[in-house]
Parts: structure tokens; sequence; C-alpha cells
């Protein structure tokens, strides 16, 4: 066997190697990677390969299959390696901040590599990460015929739990103020059409609202997103105490779930008609305003969250919950 072709040999058992997290992406987690920093002695996919190359000074790439690698750089590969490498440069990183995963959008994945190997802002001998707090700064808005984008000014308040912004008529006040108890925030690059896009929900008078905002540059737009989250952490730390330091700050969605009395039930499997696209057991939510359809994995699962449910539903509303009901948040544990 030639030094080629032993060497991709000893580069496909490194992937696959125990207690190396070779197998998944160094940056987003992607399965099966098939490309590799040689020059940080990581696995990555093609995608953030990409990213990489952008920055040929901090990390050169190669193909783990296709290209030539010599028995230096398999050394390399070999006594680093991905979870060496990420307690690295991943060594302190913020609870509030977002780790992108496979499925998110470009910007958040190269801010991600470049906060980490670039700007090097998560190893454990660096400068003290501290919440972002406040935050001013201008971000392209859509207007309300979809037609155009306006450049607003937005103010950030985390310690209010506030998030202002303003039209560009100067000395006037906010055009809007958002409580960050009210607001959640997503890349929605495809739904904007830009691949900065961010798209920010909150709930006004039982309603919910959107602004879509972008700005030119990456950075700015995910420091946006990450200062945000700051925010919301920062309330529900306040208002939960017992929020565990590693729990989202934005969550994907909210049922607030009253009782019995109040007309909430939960019926066993889904209604007629309806069927999952790839777990065929689940639940139906009955609420005042509306139903909502779960689909579990399994009939054990199913029968865990039914009882789940039953049990909270049975029980009479406190002072509390009720104060929670305004943002339509539920805490149970299940």
């Amino acid at each position: 066997m030639g030094d080629r072709e032993r060497n991709k040999k000893r580069l496909l058992e490194l992937l696959q190697a125990a207690g190396t997290g070779n197998a998944h992406c160094a940056d987003c987690g992607a399965a099966d990677p098939d490309w590799a920093s040689y020059k940080l002695g990581i696995f990555i996919c093609l995608n953030c390969s990409g990213v990489h190359r952008n920055f040929p000074d901090i990390s050169k790439v190669k193909s783990v299959r296709l290209d030539f690698w010599d028995d230096s750089t398999v050394k390399f590969m070999t006594h680093n390696g991905n979870l060496r490498v990420k307690a690295k440069y991943e060594a302190r990183v913020p609870a509030f901040y977002y780790v992108p995963q496979a499925s998110d959008c470009l910007v958040l994945k190269e801010q991600w590599i470049r906060a980490k190997y670039e700007r090097q802002e998560f190893m454990a001998d660096g400068k003290t990460i501290s919440p972002p707090g406040n935050r001013e700064g201008f971000l392209w808005k859509r207007g309300r015929d979809k037609a155009q984008f306006l450049r607003r000014r937005f103010v950030l308040l985390a310690r209010e739990g506030l998030l202002k912004y303003y039209t560009k008529e100067e000395g006037k006040g906010p055009k809007d103020v958002i409580n960050i108890k009210d607001l959640n925030a997503t890349f929605q690059t495809e739904k904007i059409g830009n691949p900065h896009g961010l798209q920010i929900t909150y709930r006004r008078e039982g309603h919910i609202r959107n602004l879509f905002v972008y700005h030119e540059s990456g950075k700015e737009i995910v420091d946006w997103f990450n200062a945000l989250r700051a925010a919301r952490l920062q309330y529900l730390k306040m208002a939960f105490p017992e929020l565990p330091e590693s729990e989202d700050a934005f969550e994907q969605g909210q049922v607030f779930l009253g009782s019995n009395e109040q007309g909430y039930e939960v019926y066993e499997d889904l209604p007629k008609g309806v069927r999952g696209n790839r777990w065929k057991a689940g639940l139906t939510i009955v609420t005042p305003e509306r139903r909502f359809i779960f689909t579990c994995p399994s009939e054990k699962e199913q029968r865990e969250w039914l009882e789940s449910f039953r049990d909270v539903l049975s029980r009479p509303l406190t002072a509390f919950n009720f104060l929670t009901a305004s943002t339509d948040s539920v805490h149970s544990s299940r």
C-alpha cells in the first residue's frame, strides 16, 4: 500500500475513532465530515470548509478523500482532533451565545467560526466575556408595503428589558417599545430575502407582530441576535431563578396551559383526517382560542406526555400562573 492510500485509510479511521469527536463537524455538528482544517487539526463539513477558506492565515483545508496527505500532516491531525481543539477554542462560550447547528444559515456559522478561530473570543486565557448589555445601532427594517427596507435606529436596554426602534425623524419618541419577555428572534434569510435577515417576533395586545431586519455586516447582525438572547436570558433568570444556566434564551414556540375548569383539555391521538409526516402517535391540546396538534416518536412518549399534560391541566391556576399567562409561557416539568 502506497503512502497516499495508507494515509487516507488512517484519516478515515480517525474520523471514526472513539473519544475524538471527529465523526461530526467541529463547527456545526454535521455528521460524517469529509473535509479537514490541517492547520487547526479538525474535521469539518463541506459548508464550514467554505468559511475556513476565507481566512487562510488561520485555517487551511483539504478533502479527506480526494487530496494528498503526507505523514507529518496526518500525524498532526492524530495529535489534535475535534474534541481537543474544541476544548481550546470553546473553553468559555457564554450561555447566551448561539452555537449554530448543521441546518442553520450561513451567517450564523460564519460568525461562529470567525469568533472561535479568528477573534479567539472563547479561549480560556482570553479576556473575560461579559453579557453584551445595552446596544444601539441602525438596522434595515422592512416597511409595511414590503417593497423596501428603511434604515431605522434600534436601542436595546438590557437592564430594563426593552427593545426600542425609531423612525428617521430625530427628536421624537420611539416608534415602538418591545418588552424582552414578549420577544423572540430567529434568522429567516429566505423569507426576508437577505443572507443576514433576522425576524423579531413579539406579542402586542393579544396579537403576534413581526419585524424583519438585516444589516450589511454579518458580524453586526449576529451581535444583535446574541445581544437579544443575552437580554432575554437575563430576564428569564430573574423571573425563574431555577432556570438552568444552559437553558436556551429563545423558545421555539409557546402554549399557555390553563386548567380544565377554564376549558383546557388534552386528547389522545390526532384529529380525524390529520396524520403526522414521520411520527404517527400524537395528541391534541384544546385551549379556549384554538387547538394545538403534537406528534410523538412512539406510543410510549405519547402516554408519558398525555399523563403530564393531564396532571398540569387538573391543577387550579395560582396567582403566579396568571402572571406568566400574559406571555403565554408554560413552566411544568415532565
